[in-house]
């Protein structure tokens, strides 16, 4: 827990002052820093924390990593930064893979101060990796990486647990993007496998592309379904005022307002986008006749989208900037993903 409240703090800093940490010295001071010190380094002990490590390699003389840290008097992470500005990519970690052959360290992480990328040696033993393992953002901190965050807290820290685990993170992020191909464009391969399993004869052409409609439109119900599932339980189980909710809803109905299940989906789903940045206790419904507004901190001044779904030819989403609302038509409340950069720049708008 306190892993995580200091994160938090970090990730109030960077939505705060992101426009003034341009320069990398600006960076490191405000935001790396203070995140090697959330993971238990004292920044002010050389002997743990070795700023602008110099470390000669071939011909390179005096080149330098910004930080080296170390356990029990070794190397055993490099860091490299970057201006909070920079988009990484590997030609910003040149000197990592550099430095990483010629010290005992066994992970690097290369860092704008915003965005961490965490390296280690699993294909190839002693030599930096080109992809990293694992990666997170300090504005959008998930309790995934909070967990994978802790392996690598001084009091914790155990280099073969680490990177037996980089392997596993690695593997997983790469079944991950395949499956995210498929869940979006599902392949020929695929479609076979899951229409030969249900299907009995042969799989045409047409057979095929109808399975493949079938396929997407079922992926996306599983995948609101879960969300909605997984809400509704972590808000039963957080929130005493879901039975006050309840009351209110049913005064509501009583006025004239019915709350349907699409407008609930719809909610739930901003709800679940809305919680990278804010816990989803504080994004809050309130349905009207002519629509259902989704409110921060159940301030009516602090509307996040609105939801037009009470017409029977056609459904909206408002997303806002400032007061101005712009309506997104949609055919499906899962369309609202699509939505996801304009509900998170609006939470983040409201919350300055």
């Amino acid at each position: 827990m306190e892993l995580e409240a200091k994160l938090a703090e970090l990730t109030k800093v960077v939505r705060e002052h992101r426009e003034v940490l341009l320069t990398e010295e600006a960076a490191k001071n405000a935001l790396v820093m203070p995140f090697l010190q959330a993971l238990g380094y004292n920044v002010f002990n050389p002997a743990e924390v070795v700023p602008e490590f110099t470390c000669d390699v071939g011909t390179k003389k005096g080149e330098k990593v910004d930080y080296a840290i170390c356990h029990d008097g070794k190397i055993s992470i490099l860091v490299e930064c970057k201006p909070a500005s920079s988009e990484l990519n590997l030609n910003h970690a040149s000197q990592l893979f550099r430095y990483f052959s010629v010290t005992e360290a066994r992970v690097a992480i290369l860092t704008n101060g915003v965005m961490f990328k965490f390296f280690s040696d699993i294909d190839s033993p002693n030599k930096m990796d080109e992809r990293p393992f694992f990666t997170f953002q300090l504005d959008a901190v998930k309790k995934t990486d909070i967990h994978t965050l802790s392996g690598f807290t001084k009091s914790d820290f155990n280099i073969e647990t680490i990177v037996a685990e980089a392997g596993n993170l690695k593997m997983q992020s790469l079944v991950a993007k395949e499956l995210e191909k498929e869940f979006a464009d599902p392949s020929e391969e695929f479609i076979r496998l899951v229409a030969s399993r249900v299907h009995d004869g042969r799989i045409t052409a047409a057979i095929k592309e109808n399975f493949k409609s079938l396929i997407t439109a079922s992926i996306n119900s599983l995948i609101r379904d879960k969300v909605n599932d997984r809400l509704t339980s972590a808000l039963q189980a957080s929130n005493p005022s879901d039975s006050k909710e309840s009351e209110q809803s049913a005064t509501l109905e009583e006025d004239g307002v019915a709350t349907t299940q699409d407008e609930i989906d719809g909610f739930n789903i901003i709800r679940a986008i809305g919680s990278r940045v804010v816990p989803p206790t504080r994004i809050i419904m309130r349905d009207a006749k002519s629509y259902c507004a989704v409110l921060l901190d159940d301030n009516n001044r602090k509307t996040i989208a609105r939801l037009h779904f009470n017409s029977s030819t056609a459904r909206y989403l408002g997303t806002f900037i400032g007061k101005m609302e712009t309506r997104h038509s949609i055919s499906d409340p899962v369309d609202l993903y699509k939505f996801e950069e304009q509900v998170v720049a609006r939470i983040s708008e409201l919350e300055e």
